[in-house]
């Protein structure tokens, strides 16, 4: 099927659905969703919600606010209090599903609250490939998934956005900070704001897509291939900026930038 095909597809799913409250993170599939919503329903019926805390970087929580402005939608941002739920900071491999079912719980009462018949999430295609142990506690809470349902892929999304003119087109999946830190580690919140911090620190060098996995007090860097010679000539600050903020020692992963990399050693 072609693209613009399955976009009227989407456009299909989401006209059956009247009055919406978005899961949204500001990312390039949940911004498809919304504005998709949006340009359907009318932005009278479509609210997005906003999951805050400390698993969330400031810089992506301002960004998906400005971003649900740009749309044209409307949101609200409720805190999700998850370090103080015993499971998720455990740091199980079920990890994900107790941070997903807490976000949705909060996402569903909202829609009640604000008369939102069904709640939709931007899972895609391309999700059902990597271990999302979320997935499970979004089919607990029966959230409907139009991305899915039209089969848009990661690619077909990014295309998509473009078309429509969207600032997130090209932007970089951005998992909680949570993933960074390997499971049996226990989560707090000043390891999460290390991970935030130091991850700020190398995009401000001009690094626009990486991620530090936390290991100890080893600093594991991800980033794409084409960043590496830029990363090696820069290390010495690079490595400087991360003892700072408290890791011994300051890794490149040479297996480059990729998603659900802590899965691989479990």
């Amino acid at each position: 099927m072609h693209i613009q095909a399955r976009y009227e597809t989407l456009k299909r799913v989401v006209g059956k659905l009247d009055k919406v409250l978005v899961a949204y993170s500001g990312g390039m599939d949940s911004t498809l969703l919304l504005r998709t919503c949006v340009d359907v329903l009318g932005k009278e019926n479509v609210l997005a919600f906003i999951g805050n805390g400390p698993i969330f970087s400031a810089k992506a929580i301002q960004e998906a606010r400005s971003v649900a402005d740009e749309v044209g939608a409307e949101y609200i941002l409720r805190d999700t209090a998850i370090l103080k739920d015993k499971a998720f900071v455990e740091n199980t491999k079920s990890r994900c599903y107790y941070c997903k079912k807490k976000l949705l719980g909060l996402a569903v009462k909202a829609a009640e609250e604000k008369g939102m018949e069904h709640l939709v999430d931007g899972t895609n295609l391309d999700d059902t490939n990597d271990f999302r142990p979320g997935t499970e506690a979004a089919k607990e809470m029966k959230v409907t998934s139009p991305l899915l349902a039209a089969g848009l892929t990661k690619h077909d999304i990014g295309i998509l956005s473009r078309r429509l003119g969207l600032s997130t087109h090209d932007k970089p999946a951005d998992a909680c900070l949570a993933t960074r830190v390997p499971y049996g580690t226990p989560i707090n919140a000043a390891l999460l704001k290390r991970v935030e911090l130091s991850e700020e620190f190398i995009k401000s060098t001009g690094v626009s897509k990486v991620r530090v996995r936390c290991h100890g007090n080893t600093a594991r860097i991800e980033t794409g291939e084409s960043d590496f010679d830029f990363i090696f000539r820069e290390r010495e600050g690079i490595v400087d900026g991360l003892k700072r903020y408290g890791f011994t020692y300051v890794a490149l992963d040479l297996d480059g930038y990729r998603t659900g990399s802590m899965n691989e050693a479990s």
